[in-house]
């Protein structure tokens, strides 16, 4: 961490190790502050966002006024990030695919429609307001189904392609989704339910009993740890391989995680058949956990907000008009497909979780109403099923199509 005078301006730069540490400070705060404000908790505003906002705020106000400029080193975001991805391909098991019926391939399929959706309105209002059609992209499917994730993955390929404050764009839209999708998804569901008469017909009263199938607990040791974290990186670094390789030979647009998340797939559903080894979702989960919290805080800290000046009002027009059509999706359309049943109204406001922010969200959506009119075990399995991983099998390709498509 060095301070200096740069163009006659005041400069912190700060090096890798000192941008890690900031990063996992920011997240810390962030916790605490989740843990006491409850518009953020109610609105399952993610840690890492709010500390690294925070942050970028900040920077924000000493571009601003002129009193610093920050520098920082992100050599740990990519391989965070890489880390996350790949505990996601870990998590897909195929055997738990199968338990979702054909519920969960409606509920996939309609997804897919939605991520396709999502880019078209995005791309297609980019047009009407006079921005470049990534940008309108990256307000599509990239931040809306796929989160601060997709976002911090995809904005900075966008950036370096030449087309100016596509991260920040990227970031702040996926923002603005994650508390969209945390407004409307309660008031979705209640409107299907009062409208059809909608009552559960479960007896047990515990909705969360899928969700513990999906992600086992255990004890944690240091061998455990470690066994889980050569798998993961060993994932990554052949993943990261193929898709270097794929890229150059191909000449597409393709993410770096890509490569290691499908990888981990294959890894994940082999080891399923042949039983090499004891994959626990409890340790893969916990792994995936620390890498998004620190990529996510570490993407947010550095964002330069003043770049996003000129964009505000054609992103307020793109992402309201990605809310309205969440809803009327939702509504008219996802909830016949999938029967017009309780379960149906339930899994509808997790589509709204995960459709426009992520599946934290979603969780908390299903979570508030059912426990209003009762529980829906299906739901619980359908939606984090897809959310977690399923939604990338035609999101990824259908994002990188687009953005290779209108790619300068």
């Amino acid at each position: 961490m060095t301070f200096g005078i740069e163009k006659g301006v005041y400069t912190l730069s700060l090096g890798m190790e000192a941008t890690l540490a900031w990063a996992i400070i920011l997240l810390l705060i962030g916790r605490w502050l989740v843990q006491r404000v409850y518009v953020l908790q109610r609105f399952c505003i993610p840690a890492p966002v709010v500390g690294g906002l925070l942050f970028s705020l900040l920077t924000l106000f000493l571009h601003q006024t002129g009193l610093m400029a920050v520098k920082m080193t992100t050599t740990f975001q990519t391989p965070l990030m890489l880390g996350f991805f790949t505990t996601i391909g870990l998590i897909a098991s195929l055997k738990l695919v199968k338990k979702g019926g054909k519920v969960l391939f409606f509920y996939w399929l309609l997804c897919s429609i939605l991520a396709l959706m999502q880019n078209i309105i995005g791309v297609s209002l980019a047009e009407v307001l006079d921005i470049h059609p990534l940008l309108g992209v990256l307000m599509g499917a990239v931040s809306m189904e796929g989160g601060h994730g997709a976002a911090g993955a995809f904005g900075p390929e966008v950036e370096a392609m030449g087309i100016y404050g596509a991260a920040a764009v990227a970031m702040a839209a996926a923002t603005f989704g994650l508390v969209s999708g945390g407004l409307i998804g309660g008031p979705i569901a209640n409107y299907l339910i009062k409208k059809g008469n909608l009552t559960s017909t479960e007896r047990d009263e515990n909705p969360d009993a899928v969700t513990e199938e999906a992600v086992e607990g255990t004890h944690m040791t240091a061998s455990l740890f470690m066994q889980h974290a050569a798998v993961i990186t060993v994932c990554m670094t052949v993943g990261l391989w193929v898709a270097t390789t794929l890229k150059a030979s191909l000449a597409i647009a393709l993410p770096s995680y890509v490569g290691a998340m499908f990888f981990a797939v294959v890894v994940r559903n082999l080891n399923d058949h042949f039983h090499w080894m004891n994959l626990d979702n409890g340790i893969i989960n916990f792994i995936g956990e620390i890498c998004l919290g620190i990529f996510l805080s570490m993407a947010l800290m550095t964002l330069r907000l003043w770049e996003l000046a000129d964009l505000a009002l054609p992103m307020i027009i793109v992402l309201a008009a990605q809310v309205l059509f969440m809803v009327f999706y939702t509504v008219v359309i996802a909830f016949r497909v999938l029967g017009k049943t309780y379960d149906a109204a339930i899994i509808c406001a997790g589509m709204a979780g995960h459709g426009l922010g992520a599946t934290p969200n979603a969780i908390a959506n299903m979570t508030a109403v059912t426990e209003r009119f009762g529980p829906s075990t299906k739901a619980f399995l359908v939606v984090p099923l897809c959310g977690a991983f399923l939604i990338d099998l035609f999101g990824i390709p259908c994002i990188t199509w687009f953005i290779n498509y209108f790619a300068p």
